[in-house]
């Protein structure tokens, strides 16, 4: 949890443009529907040149 929390601060830093210029960040979201049950998946990210960072999470 403190992992997860820590990435989101840096995200947040990094979004805001403290260290340089801002980052726009991506979001997605997925909802899967199967005849069983029905599952949500959610990610946000940055994308800066060739580097790209993304936290996800889903059920």
């Amino acid at each position: 949890m403190k992992r997860a929390l820590a990435t989101l601060a840096l995200l947040s830093l990094a979004a805001c443009g403290a260290d340089g210029e801002p980052v726009k960040p991506t979001a997605s979201s997925t909802i899967t529907m199967s005849s069983s049950d029905v599952s949500v998946g959610t990610a946000v990210g940055l994308r800066r040149g060739p580097f790209s960072l993304a936290l996800g999470v889903g059920s």
